[in-house]
């Protein structure tokens, strides 16, 4: 087994402060009747639903051990959650240094919604994109979802 210099721990903690996009963090998108396609859903693809649809579990690539989790929920059709983008979906990216990465897409003159939003499970901000598209950006707490020990897809 090899150790980890100080130098390789240096560029892997300054590599988790760069202000990117890590992967998806969830699906969202209208539907006529959410609890009815969240049923059909588990019925017919075997998704385990909660309260907000499934939750689709993972390992983190660089660090096997931890879990994370993917999102995936139906809206009501008359939702205002995705305005103001006229689309039926809105994706939710997972992000790191959430701050960092505000501040960047500011000075690139993307248009930022809201501002910052803390919770137990993590950071918020929802973002334009330049075909109209509400986006949503977390920078999840992903051991908050494991200690409520949920039923997740996987």
């Amino acid at each position: 087994m090899t150790q980890k210099t100080s130098s390789q721990d240096d560029s892997n903690s300054t590599s988790d402060l760069i202000p990117k996009v890590t992967g998806i963090g969830g699906i969202f998108f209208f539907s006529d009747n959410p609890e009815k396609t969240k049923e059909w859903y588990a019925q017919n693809l075997g998704l385990e639903v909660n309260q907000w649809g499934s939750s689709f579990e993972f390992r983190n690539a660089n660090q096997p051990e931890e879990i994370n989790y993917l999102q995936w929920s139906p809206f009501q059709r008359e939702s205002d959650y995705f305005a103001p983008s006229k689309k039926e979906f809105m994706i939710n990216y997972r992000v790191q240094n959430i701050e960092g990465l505000v501040k960047k897409l500011k000075d690139s003159g993307v248009t930022i919604l809201d501002d910052i939003e803390t919770f137990d499970y993590g950071k918020f901000v929802h973002i334009m994109d330049v075909e109209g598209n509400k986006i949503e950006l977390w920078e999840p707490v992903d051991s908050v979802f494991t200690a409520m020990d949920m039923k997740t897809t996987k």
